[in-house]
């Protein structure tokens, strides 16, 4: 097997590549209606700021503006396209995997750098819902690419810079406050160890000030509308209240905090990462921010993940390099990375009989049950989706409440002060949909339930009240769409 010469490799190579493989494992997904519920969210938060209203005050969500924001500029300049969506999603991803490959060339050698962002590539893009645009890969591009000017540049300018693009971070996906202030304390102790207080202290308020100027800046809108108390609570104060909701619990972090500790102790142990270096323990202590977030919200879905992933591989591929039977059989074990996208040869697969069946590359409910309401003259002006929802944005439409934006905000009492809808629990915001905004068209899920198992209130009214009021106008494929009875 030909061995490449990776000193060779330059920065723009490197992009290059990875935009290739990233490209190749995300391309089929460009044409599916939604790869997740959150990402929908996001499209239709976009279109509403396009459409002239600000975040939190047509419609709702639990995210910081930046994220809308990265939506919203798509959507704008491409119009309501998912190609241009994913796309961007994949540079996002390209990017990621570009600082890291860069921040490990601090630490060893451009071989290893380099497959740890290859790596960076896959497992931000595979597994899961990883394949659609989430606020996970807008916030971390931010976050790596702000960490490596700090390890690259001295110039007071470039700190600002960076402390913009950490700020811009924080605004994509608020836990990330977590490990820019873990971050914060470190340089500060830094500073003090070295004695750089001339030039140490200056970088450090320059950086803090880049990222207070950002995050300032996103509540401009508000305040010149006189909103600026909706920009605080939504932002800053839901997420606090939802980080105590009853459901979540720091018990449910304890597998991967326990599987994190174990690695960064053996290799402790065998001596197996340098942790006097610096940029180690930079890695070390942005990973242990990210993890305390994790804890603090008390949960840890996959896509969560995405947040870890840049700051962990490095020190992975560093232990692995060291592992001297991996050395030796390196190039057969890199033959698994032919059968690591098998998700994306399925869809590959799924696309092209999805041409030769319905004449199309778009596929999904998401896409078709909006194009049957079209087709046979349904109302779209009175709609209700408790599943794909993305089709309010393919139908021109908007939910009938703003805690219905995310279809699981109705069961999240806790936001609903937040967001200003005027009722005060999840039933009522139920029974408000359905029996005083009497949607002409709802649509659910063949095989699941309107609502999870934890809301077992919501489904016992919502059941019979559809047996009653609604007939099932069609199913498209698990898509079920009911129509209001006279």
């Amino acid at each position: 097997m030909v061995t490449p010469n990776y000193q060779k490799l330059n920065w723009k190579t490197v992009l290059l590549l990875l935009f290739i493989v990233a490209f190749f494992i995300r391309f089929p997904f460009f044409f599916r209606d939604y790869i997740d519920r959150d990402e929908s969210t996001f499209i239709i938060m976009g279109q509403s700021w396009v459409d002239g209203f600000l975040p939190y005050t047509n419609l709702w969500d639990l995210k910081p503006p930046i994220t809308f924001l990265f939506f919203a500029v798509i959507i704008k300049i491409f119009g309501k396209s998912f190609i241009a969506i994913r796309f961007f999603g994949t540079l996002l991803v390209a990017l990621t995997a570009l600082f890291t490959y860069l921040i490990g060339l601090r630490i060893t050698s451009k071989k290893v750098s380099f497959w740890s962002a290859i790596g960076c590539v896959c497992l931000v893009s595979l597994f899961g819902s990883l394949q659609g645009v989430m606020s996970e890969h807008i916030s971390v591009v931010f976050f790596v690419s702000g960490l490596c000017i700090l390890l690259y540049k001295k110039h007071f300018t470039w700190h600002f810079i960076a402390g913009v693009l950490l700020g811009l971070s924080i605004m994509s996906k608020l836990n990330m406050a977590y490990p820019f202030l873990t971050l914060g304390i470190y340089l500060v102790w830094s500073i003090i160890k070295h004695k750089e207080y001339t030039n140490g202290i200056p970088r450090l308020l320059v950086m803090g000030i880049g990222a207070v100027v950002l995050i300032s800046l996103t509540a401009l809108p508000y305040y010149s509308e006189g909103k600026f108390h909706t920009w605080w609570t939504s932002i800053f104060e839901a997420p606090i209240a939802y980080s105590k909701s009853k459901y979540h619990s720091p018990l449910k972090t304890l597998p991967f905090l326990l599987l994190a500790l174990s690695f960064f102790y053996i290799t402790f142990k065998k001596k197996m990462l340098d942790y006097r270096l610096p940029t180690v323990q930079v890695l070390l202590i942005v990973f242990s921010g990210v993890m305390f977030s994790f804890i603090q919200a008390g949960k840890v879905n996959g896509h969560y993940l995405i947040q870890v992933y840049p700051f962990i591989l490095v020190p992975i591929g560093v232990a692995i390099s060291k592992i001297p039977e991996i050395k030796k059989k390196y190039q057969p074990l890199l033959l698994i990375l032919v059968f690591v996208p098998i998700e994306s040869y399925l869809e590959y697969m799924n696309i092209v009989s999805n041409k030769i069946e319905k004449g199309t590359f778009y596929n999904g409910e998401g896409i078709e049950v909006p194009q049957y309401i079209i087709d046979n003259g349904l109302d779209k002006e009175s709609l209700f989706f408790t599943e794909y929802h993305i089709g309010y944005w393919m139908l021109d439409a908007i939910p009938p409440t703003v805690a219905s934006t995310h279809p699981s905000n109705i069961t999240r009492e806790e936001l609903f002060p937040y967001m200003k809808n005027g009722r005060g629990t999840s039933i009522e915001e139920l029974k408000y949909i359905l029996e005083e905004v009497q949607p002409r068209i709802l649509v659910a899920r063949k095989g699941r339930r309107i609502f999870d198992k934890k809301s077992d209130d919501l489904n016992a009214y919502i059941e019979p009240f559809l047996e009653e009021h609604y007939i099932l106008k069609e199913t498209i494929g698990r898509g079920l769409i009911y129509q209001r009875l006279e």
